[in-house]
């Protein structure tokens, strides 16, 4: 007999976690998309507001979440450079599953499995967001500064251009 417990699914665990921090979440189905620009339209947003949540591997071995809005992608020598770290990576996609409990395309820091620290790009505060909600065909609409705040997350400069 295991004693290891399965997390719930995905979209459970991400709600579970937002209702818990106080955390208000609007959770809409979500079509699938063949491009940024689409999946923006989809949802009647600018690209700039989807935001992508990147697990990056430290080189302690721990792990750590990064947001980056759409058209945007981590600028390595900066996150780097704030973490005081010479390496930094993306880990396998079974890795980042085993960190989060999230397949890619829906991790989300929220239900994580581990509640790893959270690094938000200085561009996504101060509007409206949407991110993955834990599961794939969901979407998730957020207030970006009460997620930053709900997260105790660091906002910093942390992207460049696609």
């Amino acid at each position: 007999m295991s004693t290891h417990q399965v997390p719930p699914p995905g979209r459970e665990r991400f709600l579970a976690d937002a209702r818990a921090r106080g955390l208000a979440v609007d959770v809409v189905e979500r079509p699938a998309a063949r491009s940024l620009a689409e999946a923006a339209a989809l949802l009647g947003l600018h690209p700039e507001d989807l935001v992508k949540s990147l697990v990056v591997r430290h080189k302690d071995g721990s792990f750590l979440f990064a947001l980056v809005p759409g058209g945007r992608q981590i600028s390595w020598p900066k996150l780097r450079a704030l973490l005081g770290v010479n390496r930094l990576s993306l880990p396998p996609a079974e890795v980042a599953f085993e960190a989060t409990g999230y397949r890619r395309g829906t991790i989300t820091p929220l239900g994580s499995t581990t509640a790893w620290p959270v690094y938000v790009d200085a561009s996504i505060p101060g509007r409206r967001i949407s991110l993955g909600a834990g599961e794939h065909g969901w979407a998730a609409f957020v207030d970006a500064d009460a997620l930053v705040g709900a997260l105790g997350a660091t906002v910093a400069d942390i992207s460049d251009p696609e």
